[in-house]
């Protein structure tokens, strides 16, 4: 019966560090704008490095992820709704395969972005 005992609570022991672990590292991760902002800027410079190039289909994955972390940016909504427009116009221009226009939206997103 001790042995029982023992061994269901060395289980919960283990059960509630894995979950309190999983816990502290998702907190960590959300709360870092400033990660996600110098993440969404890296994308945003990378994009337009590969339209320059005319490789747009690495743009757009380039662009797709700079949208993702964007989503993740906390605060100064004006700013990161702006932004996202303007990136959003930049992949429909890439798309159309528009150069000069998309490479200038991109770059004031790029400004937007930058002011956080």
């Amino acid at each position: 019966m001790n042995i029982i005992k023992i061994t269901l609570l060395a289980f919960s022991l283990i059960l509630s560090a894995g979950v309190t672990g999983g816990m502290a590292y998702a907190e960590e991760t959300a709360g870092n704008p400033a990660s996600n902002i110098s993440e969404a800027i890296s994308h945003i410079e990378q994009a337009i490095t590969e339209i320059q190039k005319s490789d747009f289909n690495t743009a757009r994955v380039h662009l797709k992820a700079a949208r993702a972390s964007a989503e993740k940016i906390s605060g100064h909504d004006d700013v990161v709704k702006q932004a996202n427009g303007l990136v959003i116009q930049g992949q429909i221009k890439t798309k159309k395969g528009d150069i000069k226009s998309s490479t200038e939206d991109l770059n004031k997103a790029l400004e937007l972005y930058k002011s956080l």
